[in-house]
């Protein structure tokens, strides 16, 4: 079985996986500031072969590695995500970040101003352990590393145009009360892929860490059916 490889979300964590249940799996962290250097980086230091899976800016830069790396990427699997170039009211929002750290923020302290859409108004309410750990998120993550991930999101493209041309088998997996990318990104996402498939979870953003058991048994099933079409295909 291919290698496989957890790329966490912005201000996110390898806690984000920890309850899903994924072992042994390499997990790198996003810090370059842009797009080509971070794949560049990932692509050096990556084994040969290897199962990628995202998880919104994650997914995105995992989108980005499988476009310029396809031959090594053995299954993609992107979840919570938005394959479009961003808005401008998004970049507003990255740039406004970068204003509250230089004025003092921290990155728990922006962690925690997003907390209804990372999380829905429910698991703020209800949920303090999950509340909690996505706070400690942004703690572990902190400024330096939020910084270098604000620039990465400033630097994105389009990639919804070029997804045609990617044959990698791919699993999409979306949250039903995502507001960040709700639903309809991830059909998008699917429609113009050779070779994709749509799980919709009852969920906000932060999929895995919110119903952990769910996707963790949906990751496994689907590295299986992967590794069963490769010793499949190795055989003919």
């Amino acid at each position: 079985m291919s290698s496989l490889v957890l790329l966490a979300g912005m201000n996110c964590t390898a806690d984000l996986w920890a309850d899903a249940g994924p072992d042994g799996a390499i997990q790198p962290v996003l810090d370059r500031p842009s797009i080509p250097d971070q794949v560049e980086a990932l692509l050096d230091s990556l084994p040969e072969r290897f199962v990628l899976v995202g998880h919104s800016l994650g997914a995105i830069v995992a989108m980005s590695v499988a476009l310029a790396a396809p031959e090594r990427v053995a299954g993609l699997c992107l979840v919570s995500t938005n394959a479009k170039a961003p808005t401008e009211t998004q970049r507003e929002g990255w740039r406004d970040w970068l204003g509250r750290m230089d004025a003092g923020a921290d990155a728990r302290e922006l962690q925690e101003s997003i907390l209804p859409a990372l999380l829905g108004a429910e698991a703020v309410r209800d949920r303090p352990d999950l509340v909690e750990r996505t706070l400690a998120m942004g703690t572990v993550t902190g400024e330096a590393r939020l910084r270098a991930q604000l620039q990465l999101q400033l630097s994105r493209g389009d990639l919804l145009g070029r997804l045609p041309g990617l044959s990698v088998p791919t699993l999409v997996v979306s949250g039903l009360d995502d507001v960040i990318t709700p639903p309809h990104f991830h059909t998008e996402i699917v429609t113009r892929m050779p070779d994709a498939r749509l799980v919709t979870l009852d969920a906000g953003h932060l999929l895995p860490i919110e119903r952990p058991q769910a996707f963790g048994s949906l990751l496994r099933s689907w590295q299986t059916q992967l590794a069963d079409a490769a010793a499949g295909a190795g055989r003919r």
